[in-house]
């Protein structure tokens, strides 16, 4: 039975709620919790020296391993403050940002020592099997790939290779600079990665990959230092990129596996070798990808696809390009092609890959060569279309043309006549208001517009095609 006592303090509690009248403001309402702050840590605080002298992989290595894995943590950012941390390998775990500060370099070791046993793990910073990874701050990632130059050439460097170990073999055998490996939601943004002495950014079947307003420069002589590599990865995107380098810029390749829905926009790019190169590496299908706004500026080969494994290339998009290519030395891949689409077997025992369904949308080219397309016998190039196109054929350098570029593999270097588009064995190709102009160079004969043997080429359409002849200005 409930007393006089209880029942007064029911009253007076429920008396205040009786007076309230029904609106919305006696709605209950939802108490929005922040959201967990990241954790920063900063690698002086670990004993980092930063004198670019003393090594101070130690200390990064401890600040890493001491951000917190469990909530309600969500991020924990490593901080460089300015200065120069020289380093041997890092390795990254889940949830952890390096945050490079402008001012600050992070500078990869340059001894055998530096790196692990496995050719597969040389890199200057290496994430494996991790998530919500990334690298940050506005500084640098500096791999000194000059000091992996054995001997200097103004054609081709000869760089030092570590094959003695067994590790592998060739002249490849050098560290990478940033490596992501089998990651997931990994995140480079505002940084510049600079000098590498092989490949610079290596995304190795990872999914969800984001790479943005990222510089990366290296040296021009420099064989195999590479921009950007995306390996057997899906739903990767790239954009506001700025890459100038000595080997291929953008190479998606696959090894183990496909690669699906690739996105490249609004980047800049200058290389001695392919702005953007499919392949060589293609054992497994490509398909789903778009690269849009991009200029190519002084390459020695503009949009190119090498498949040579196998592999099957299809749904892929090229538009509002701005592309200048040139010749460099023979003994760089290229011929100064704007546009370079090829498919053949790498050797004799290798498989024959496809290619189809291409698009090239608004593309403006400025090339001392010729569009070469060339499939093979069991490797067709099927539904190509160029559609609002300006091409324009001259020559500045003074290197010899006269040359068709199949390599790697296939045919190697062949002698050709000059051509505004090279094609073999393609069926379905659409030509759709292409503008073409050549000019009057008097050691290169530019007096074809189109190359091709009607028994390899089938259902070609031309509308608004046009082809001239313009003088050079003295």
């Amino acid at each position: 039975m409930t007393t006089p006592i209880l029942q007064l303090i029911f009253l007076l509690i429920l008396s205040p709620l009786r007076q309230l009248p029904p609106s919305k403001s006696a709605t209950p309402t939802r108490v929005q919790l922040p959201h967990p702050l990241p954790t920063t840590l900063s690698v002086t605080d670990f004993g980092a020296i930063g004198d670019g002298i003393h090594y101070d992989t130690e200390a990064i290595q401890s600040t890493i391993n001491s951000c917190p894995t469990t909530p309600p943590t969500k991020t924990c950012h490593v901080n460089f403050p300015p200065g120069i941390y020289l380093t041997a390998t890092i390795h990254l775990k889940s949830n952890v940002v390096l945050n490079i500060q402008e001012g600050a370099t992070l500078l990869g070791g340059t001894k055998l020592e530096d790196y692990p046993k496995e050719f597969n793990r040389w890199y200057v910073v290496l994430a494996e099997n991790a998530s919500d990874v990334g690298i940050t701050g506005g500084g640098v990632v500096d791999g000194q790939g000059l000091k992996f130059v054995k001997r200097f050439n103004e054609r081709k460097n000869v760089m030092v290779s570590w094959n003695s170990t067994g590790a592998c073999l060739g002249d490849e055998c050098r560290p990478r600079l940033v490596g992501f490996i089998g990651c997931t939601n990994a995140k480079v943004w505002n940084v510049r990665l600079s000098e590498p002495a092989y490949w610079c950014l290596h995304i190795v079947r990872c999914l969800n990959t984001h790479i943005y307003d990222v510089s990366i420069y290296g040296d021009f002589n420099s064989p195999n230092n590479d921009g950007i590599d995306i390996e057997d990865s899906n739903n990767t995107l790239i954009t506001r990129c700025h890459i100038d380098t000595g080997d291929d810029a953008i190479c998606p390749k696959t090894y183990t596996g496909p690669i699906y829905n690739l996105t490249a926009t609004d980047c800049w790019i200058r290389t001695k070798s392919s702005a953007i190169k499919l392949g060589s590496a293609s054992w497994f299908e490509l398909k789903g990808l778009v690269f849009d706004n991009i200029t190519i500026v002084d390459s020695h080969r503009g949009l190119g696809l090498q498949i040579r494994d196998g592999g099957n290339v299809s749904d892929i998009t090229f538009s509002n390009i701005n592309i200048s290519t040139r010749y460099y030395d023979p003994s760089w891949w290229g011929r100064a092609e704007p546009i370079y689409v090829t498919t053949c077997p790498r050797h004799s025992s290798s498989k024959e890959g496809s290619i189809s369904n291409l698009q090239f949308i608004n593309i403006t080219a400025n090339s001392e060569n010729g569009v070469f397309l060339s499939g093979s016998k069991g490797g067709l190039l099927s539904n190509l279309r160029f559609i609002n196109m300006n091409l324009t054929f001259r020559r500045w350098t003074n290197y010899p043309g006269g040359l068709v570029d199949y390599r790697p593999g296939c045919q190697g270097l062949v002698n050709h006549s000059s051509a505004g588009i090279i094609m073999e064995h393609i069926e379905g190709f659409e030509v759709e208001n292409v503008n073409m102009r050549w000019s009057d160079y008097q050691n290169e004969l530019w007096d074809n517009p189109l190359d091709f043997r009607p028994s390899t080429v089938n259902n070609i359409s031309f509308l608004n095609f046009h082809s001239a002849l313009y003088k050079q200005m003295k």
